[in-house]
């Protein structure tokens, strides 16, 4: 083997060396490269996911605006179907049956289009069990007769919802 050989292997081993470092170099730049795009990726895919969110959390609230929009109105209102419902029951007492059917249309015009609004009576009969989470009690006073004992004895106030909201509830007197 002479020198001429011996150069020739370095020149080789040189190339080899310098082949292999490219390479590496390459790898691990492509590596980088696509590091860089799965963290950038992630970002934009958490930063799509909060946006998201935002837009369900801001239509859900919209919705629910709209819905009870008008709660300060149609509560506003309740004294007013409130005085529809004594003045029906007063004049039913009486013997003037064409003001009775007078007021009485009336009252279910004015209570369809509050209906028509969201707005629901709830339902409360004398006998039904008292529950605090859906009654006001004003008073207690003892019971005619012993079933109607922790039950309600006389409605004061209708109850009323908008939508799944109550915005008053049933005025009750109970028995005990």
């Amino acid at each position: 083997m002479g020198k001429k050989d011996k150069v020739e292997d370095i020149e080789i081993n040189v190339e080899e060396a310098i082949n292999e470092a490219t390479q590496t170099e390459e790898i691990s730049v492509e590596d980088q490269l696509k590091e860089e795009l799965g963290k950038e990726k992630d970002k934009f895919l958490r930063l799509f996911a909060e946006f998201e969110n935002y837009k369900k959390r801001t239509t859900k609230e919209r919705m629910e605006l709209f819905k009870t929009a008008g709660q300060d109105v149609i509560q506003s209102l309740l004294p007013v179907m409130d005085d529809f419902d004594r003045a029906i029951h007063e004049i039913s007492k009486t013997e003037e049956k064409e003001l009775l059917t007078g007021v009485e249309l009336i009252r279910n015009k004015f209570k369809s289009t509050l209906n028509s609004k969201g707005l629901e009576e709830i339902a409360v009969e004398i006998g039904d069990v008292f529950s605090a989470d859906e009654h006001e009690a004003i008073t207690q006073i003892p019971a005619p007769s012993d079933d109607l004992k922790g039950k309600i004895v006389d409605v004061i106030e209708k109850g009323y919802k908008l939508g799944d909201k109550v915005i008053r509830f049933p005025k009750v007197i109970t028995g005990f």
